[in-house]
């Protein structure tokens, strides 16, 4: 437990970046479904336009620390892989 003011801040703090960062990733992930989705419909049409619109969300999580570099690189590599692959 807290027991400085400047702690129980920090811990306020942390709390609601914690919420933030976390619909943030849900987002991501759920971008990610949807090519998943798409792709297992078999609708490569829908795929190609859920790739396209992951591919800034996934992006903007770099941008915001939520994933390194290399690990969005590689996702949206894989995904793009699978829609072409489709």
């Amino acid at each position: 437990m807290a027991n400085t003011a400047q702690a129980r801040k920090r811990a306020k703090q942390s709390e609601k970046n914690r919420a933030h960062n976390n619909s943030l990733r849900s987002r991501m992930r759920t971008a990610i479904k949807a090519v998943l989705g798409a792709l297992k419909d078999g609708d490569k049409k829908a795929a190609e336009e859920a790739f396209k619109s992951a591919q800034p969300i996934i992006d903007s999580m770099v941008n915001k620390n939520l994933v390194k570099k290399n690990t969005a690189a590689r996702t949206k590599s894989r995904l793009n892989a699978r829609v072409k692959a489709a």
